[in-house]
């Protein structure tokens, strides 16, 4: 290859913030690694597999190996069969799987209804799915405006703080949000007015000065999965222009990713709670 050219693609992956595959191997931890190779050579055997037949594949002394499927096991990644002594995959392996490819569904059925959201709105649009007593913000459509709000994307915020958490909390049931009855009670009165106009309405969970609209997202089951949200400055989002444009816009695509989800129906009309 041309040195020329090289030197140039070096630099623009030091520019990029890219990491080469030398630097990547630097940075990696020895005993994770094992770990993860136990892991996927379990997923690769398909069925019940010994320490010596893990020990023979991997290249790994059988202490090492049974040290990290003790571990697996306590965490329930790996099942361990008492009368052969044998390994398998747990449900906590299983039970990331799904969520993954749960959220990947999630992600792609929203994304070009949050793109003709943001365009009409024109401001910044959030799709948060819950985890445990948190809500992440997954992904967004960021706003054309002058004056927009720095990027939360990959933030966690308490499940109870902004419109994206409590939206999921109020049209979802107790036990998914994983909330103290503590919390849901001081909430309560605020869920049940949410449930009544269809999503919630936040200022200051995400910043001083900024304010934040969310609408659930329900599937086939009736779960809630995520909650779609507007983010911007306080003085745009006003109460005339959410009651009369935000909102119902607002509603409008949260019924069209639900309804790519299984769910039929309307959020005010949601009366499982």
């Amino acid at each position: 290859m041309n040195t020329c050219f090289t030197m140039i693609a070096v630099d623009a992956i030091k520019r990029r913030g890219f990491l080469t595959r030398r630097q990547k191997e630097s940075y990696s931890i020895q005993s994770v690694d094992n770990a993860l190779d136990v892991l996927e050579a379990l997923c690769d055997e398909g069925d019940e597999v010994r320490i010596s037949q893990l020990s023979e594949r991997l290249g790994m002394n059988k202490t090492s190996i049974f040290r990290l499927l003790a571990t697996f096991e306590n965490r329930g990644y790996v099942e361990k069969e008492q009368r052969s002594g044998k390994y398998k995959l747990g449900l906590s392996a299983y039970e990331i799987g799904q969520k993954f490819l749960s959220r990947m569904g999630l992600l792609r059925k929203a994304k070009p209804v949050m793109e003709k959201l943001a365009r009409a709105c024109n401001e910044a649009i959030y799709l948060a799915v819950p985890s445990d007593n948190e809500v992440l913000l997954l992904d967004m459509v960021d706003t054309t405006q002058q004056v927009k709000i720095i990027p939360l994307l990959g933030n966690r915020y308490p499940i109870t703080g902004p419109s994206a958490g409590r939206a999921i909390v109020a049209f979802g049931e107790t036990h998914q949000a994983k909330c103290s009855f503590e919390e849901l009670a001081a909430l309560e009165a605020e869920l049940v007015r949410s449930r009544e106009q269809g999503g919630c309405y936040d200022q200051g969970s995400f910043g001083e000065g900024i304010a934040s609209l969310a609408v659930p997202l329900i599937d086939a089951e009736g779960n809630v999965p995520g909650s779609l949200c507007i983010v911007g400055p306080e003085f745009r989002l006003t109460p005339e222009k959410i009651e009369q444009e935000l909102l119902p816009s607002l509603i409008e695509a949260g019924i069209v990713i639900s309804s790519k989800l299984g769910y039929v129906g309307h959020f005010m009309n949601k009366d499982k709670i």
